[in-house]
């Protein structure tokens, strides 16, 4: 997303694809531009396991993929784009079992493969991009199956692949890049964690659907009708310190999402100050995507506000800050996971907010890049207080309050491994709610231990 202010600190976070900056060349004719297009490749190796306390399940897997991306030169203004992905899983624990003590089935394994058949370890492959893109001016259009990134709609770097989308993408940028405007219609979104592309309305609930307000389990998934996702943006940077954004994701007949955003960043001497604050409103559209409320996705009459906020410092190498979020009561945040993470402050990955309302978050973190060698090292920490798990109102997924902590350490390689990037992440997550001996709120949720190792190589 250009001039994306949502971003959460990525040092190393690695693309997609690694695509090397184009100069202006123009071809004179067709055939030049075929014939001198870029051609790129991406192998990638993700290893991830998952250690629960005591008799509960643990689970393991390593995935390997590769996939190649084909770029036409510009012609005229044209570029036509076309990618695809294949994965394979070289070994895991059974991923379609269920725990005979517990009922738990597995939560983030599962994730790197085909999350609708988890028994297919082979046949995993997808066409990705496929788009004709017009660029003059400061702006590019865009029309096919593309990659964008959001506050909600993202590639969400988590598993093996992005989630991506098909449809219409504009990006206007005048003024030498300080105003950016952005517009797109979505109809059709291949999300991670899944083979094939879907209508937007299908996505909803290929996830696990947790339960209705009344405590019954959601029953929307296949019951939804919209024709797609009108999305619309403003960013501005005002001046060398302070950066605005407000943007709206407008989900035909289903439910509307609003965010604003004010980043401001100040220098004096050697430290800059970092400070920033978010607003997110939601609401039904018509009566949210079903007529029957135990049908329907965004139940009418539920108005859910968020807060989040930011304050930090630079110095050198380091970056912390301290990080607030607070959902109101008004009903549950609601944004489908198969489409990307949220992007509030308090976001560690491994977790989300998302299906709560009445939450209060807090999480510092601190990212230090380590001099000489191109390595950076994480560590977030954050305490989410939520409603009880039997709060169906304001808990869909039944998860209890939690603290959590991540550390990861990043590397870029140069030399004889140039275009290598490795990064290591442990996650654990403990309990934070007072005699919480169900189960079915602590296995793969809290009191367990996540680990991951991810390898990427773009040439």
């Amino acid at each position: 997303m250009s001039g994306n202010v949502f971003a959460q600190h990525e040092p190393y976070a690695n693309p997609v694809w690694k695509i090397k900056p184009r100069s202006d060349f123009d071809s004179s004719s067709l055939w030049h531009a075929f014939k001198d297009g870029l051609l790129s490749g991406h192998i990638r190796q993700f290893s991830m396991a998952t250690v629960n306390q005591q008799q509960a399940p643990d689970y393991y897997a390593l995935a390997i993929g590769a996939g190649i991306r084909y770029q036409t030169a510009p012609f005229h203004g044209f570029q036509v784009t076309m990618s695809g992905y294949f994965i394979q899983n070289v070994v895991s624990t059974n991923l379609t079992a269920t725990d005979a003590a517990t009922g738990a089935v597995n939560r983030y394994e599962i994730g790197l493969f085909d999350i609708e058949h988890p028994e297919n370890k082979a046949n995993l492959d997808r066409l990705e991009e496929l788009n004709i893109s017009y660029a003059h001016k400061g702006l590019t259009v865009t029309y096919g199956k593309q990659i964008v990134k959001t506050a909600f709609i993202n590639p969400q770097d988590g598993r093996m692949r992005p989630t991506e989308v098909s449809g219409l993408w504009t990006v206007w940028q005048p003024n030498q890049k300080q105003l950016t405007l952005e517009a797109g219609w979505l109809n059709r979104i291949a999300p991670r964690s899944t083979f094939r592309w879907y209508d937007v309305d299908e996505t909803m609930g290929i996830y696990p659907s947790g339960a209705q307000t009344n405590g019954q389990r959601s029953d929307y998934h296949h019951n939804l009708s919209s024709k797609g996702i009108l999305y619309t943006s403003t960013a501005w940077n005002a001046s060398k310190w302070l950066t605005v954004q407000a943007n709206n994701h407008l989900v035909e007949n289903i439910f509307q999402t609003t965010l604003l955003q004010a980043d401001v960043e100040w220098k004096k001497k050697t430290i800059s100050w970092l400070a920033a604050a978010q607003y997110t409103f939601q609401s039904a559209v018509n009566n949210g995507g079903n007529a029957d409320v135990s049908k329907t996705y965004f139940v009418p009459g539920q108005n859910v506000g968020a807060i989040s906020a930011r304050l930090g410092i630079k110095k050198g190498r380091l970056q912390s800050s301290l990080n607030f979020t607070r959902i109101g009561k008004g009903g549950r945040f609601l944004m489908p996971r198969e489409w990307g993470r949220e992007p509030f402050f308090t976001f560690l990955q491994r977790e989300r907010n998302e299906g709560l309302g009445d939450v209060t978050a807090w999480m510092l973190k601190n990212t230090y890049k380590l001099p000489k060698v191109r390595t950076v090292l994480d560590a977030g920490i954050g305490l989410y207080q939520l409603p009880h798990p039997t709060d169906y109102l304001h808990n869909k997924y039944g998860m209890p309050s939690y603290g959590q902590l991540n550390l990861s350490v990043q590397h870029e390689f140069n030399g004889f491994l140039k275009g290598l990037y490795a990064e290591l992440l442990y996650a654990y997550k403990w309990n934070r709610l007072s005699n919480n001996s169900n189960t079915k709120w602590i296995v793969n949720k809290v009191n367990m231990t996540n680990l991951n190792l991810m390898l990427n190589y773009h040439f």
